[in-house]
């Protein structure tokens, strides 16, 4: 389970815009904006160093982020909701952080690991994964930061759905169940060229 709660010291800015932002990648922080329940949004930095370790650790995406307001003493627990990538470079340039309760379940995207060889794979057959995520519901700190499906029982023509998944204590999957591919094994296809 993600579980994690990792402590994020935040600043608070207070001018906006694309120029302020560049202004503040050059000094190593990332600009963002933390999403209260029913407050205003701050827009808030954080120092790129403490953002990478923060995001790499056990938690990984899901980890329960702490968050402290530079002068501030108390904390506001939160997830990561959204961050936008440079399109070259692939740095993080900007998150957005949703403060939760940790008695309300919450919605996210959690990446489905294969795991096993599949039976039909050794007689020749191709593992494709459909579908690498799947949208789940459960408290904060119950939302795991993988889930396993074994494919070594599949033989050539075998598709798992979300249905074959199985259940995690206080997880509730919520996309469809029969209409989620999760795997399949296929015969491979020969392109024949012309002559």
């Amino acid at each position: 389970m993600a579980g994690e709660r990792i402590k994020l010291q935040v600043q608070e800015r207070e001018s906006r815009g694309s120029a302020e932002s560049r202004r503040l990648r050059k000094q190593g922080l990332i600009p963002g904006v933390i999403y209260g329940r029913g407050k205003t949004p701050h827009a808030i930095c954080v120092p790129e160093r403490e953002l990478r370790r923060v995001l790499t650790g056990a938690g990984g995406l899901h980890a329960i982020l702490d968050v402290e307001l530079e002068g501030q003493k108390t904390t506001h627990p939160s997830i990561l909701k959204e961050y936008q990538q440079h399109p070259v470079k692939g740095g993080i340039i900007h998150i957005d952080l949703q403060e939760v309760r940790l008695d309300q379940p919450i919605q996210a995207r959690v990446v489905v690991e294969l795991v096993g060889e599949p039976v039909g794979v050794t007689e020749g057959g191709v593992l494709s994964q459909v579908n690498r995520e799947v949208t789940v519901s459960a408290l904060p700190m119950e939302i795991p930061e993988h889930l396993e499906l074994d494919v070594s029982g599949m033989a050539i023509g075998d598709t798992l759905r979300l249905a074959d998944l199985p259940a995690s204590e206080g997880v509730e999957y919520l996309d469809d169940p029969e209409e989620t591919v999760l795997a399949t094994v296929g015969m491979p296809t020969r392109i024949v060229e012309p002559e």
